[in-house]
């Protein structure tokens, strides 16, 4: 078990302190609010990408689509099959997008899919915390 404080140490690390050797997740990737498994351990690639993520809510709030308040983040885990997920959920397409969501609390988003694109999600690192 993960000792107090380092949740908040992971956040403010760096990402090569959560990425291995082989650019996968070296830690578990967790939901912030409620701590549900997202990602296991080595399930996803480091990437760098600008994307912009709006303010984190709940899913019904998300769906509008209209909230322009939100953050561009860079620092991103890579997914390439929706099925390596151990627990997210997507809101309705906005535009051509779908945002990633924690599937038990449904607080989101936590990450960014185009349906352009089959095998690209994005899971914001400044949106999870990991163990």
């Amino acid at each position: 078990m993960a000792a107090p404080g380092s949740e908040a140490e992971a956040a403010m690390a760096g990402p090569e302190e959560l990425v291995c050797a082989g650019g996968r997740n070296r830690k578990a990737v967790l939901c912030q609010r409620c701590s549900s498994r997202v990602l296991l351990p080595g399930a996803a690639v480091f990437a760098r990408k600008e994307l912009f993520l709006p303010a984190m809510k709940k899913k019904t709030a998300l769906a509008g689509g209209c909230d322009p308040e939100g953050d561009i983040l860079q620092d991103h885990w890579l997914v390439d099959d929706m099925f390596s997920f151990e627990n997210v959920g997507f809101t309705k397409d906005v535009g051509n997008i779908k945002f990633l969501i924690c599937a038990d609390c449904e607080v989101g988003p936590i990450g960014w899919h185009c349906l352009d694109d089959k095998k690209s999600f994005y899971v914001a690192l400044d949106r999870v915390s990991h163990e």
